[in-house]
């Protein structure tokens, strides 16, 4: 295979890994609806993961920043920047109730695939790239959505009734 078609076909192991990782945002966000006993767990379990993988994508552009040739210093340096912007984001829904973390936590994905196209616009990367990450995080952002709304407007994370997932 070229670097032409290597660049338009999304590589095997990006789909497993990518799409596979999409098990922990839907399992916690239907697991209420067959398990009603457990459903502040599954949504701890959802928003935290979400945390993490919000804080993760972030460090893409970290690694963007590091390795892509011909960006400008001031695009490497925004970049550097917004890379820690998901993180910031993400720790402060760890604490708050799903009616509040799910709305940061959308937000996040949704600012972080809006700087996902602008970095597109100036680099060049692979042409699955974009696709698989809106695809990724349509999935996530509904997932966040309808686990708020299994978990219901009063919920609060299990920690701050001083329970242990």
């Amino acid at each position: 295979m070229d670097t032409a078609q290597s660049l338009d076909r999304l590589p095997a192991g990006a789909a497993w890994l990518g799409y596979g990782g999409l098990v922990p945002f839907v399992v916690p966000a239907l697991a209420p609806l067959w398990d009603h006993h457990h459903g502040a767990v599954w949504g701890d379990v959802l928003f935290a993961y979400a945390a993490v993988i919000l804080a993760f994508v972030g460090a893409l552009h970290w690694a963007f920043a590091m390795s892509l040739a011909g960006l400008t210093m001031q695009r490497r340096q925004a970049l550097f920047a917004w890379s820690v912007v998901p993180a910031l984001l993400a720790w402060p829904a760890l604490l708050l109730s799903p009616a509040l973390a799910s709305p940061l936590l959308i937000g996040g994905f949704l600012l972080h695939y809006i700087q996902d196209r602008r970095l597109v616009r100036d680099a060049r990367l692979p042409r699955w790239y974009l696709p698989l990450r809106r695809n990724l995080t349509l999935v996530a952002c509904l997932c966040l959505a309808a686990g708020a709304w299994v978990a219901g407007p009063t919920a609060v994370p299990l920690r701050a009734m001083g329970v242990a997932a």
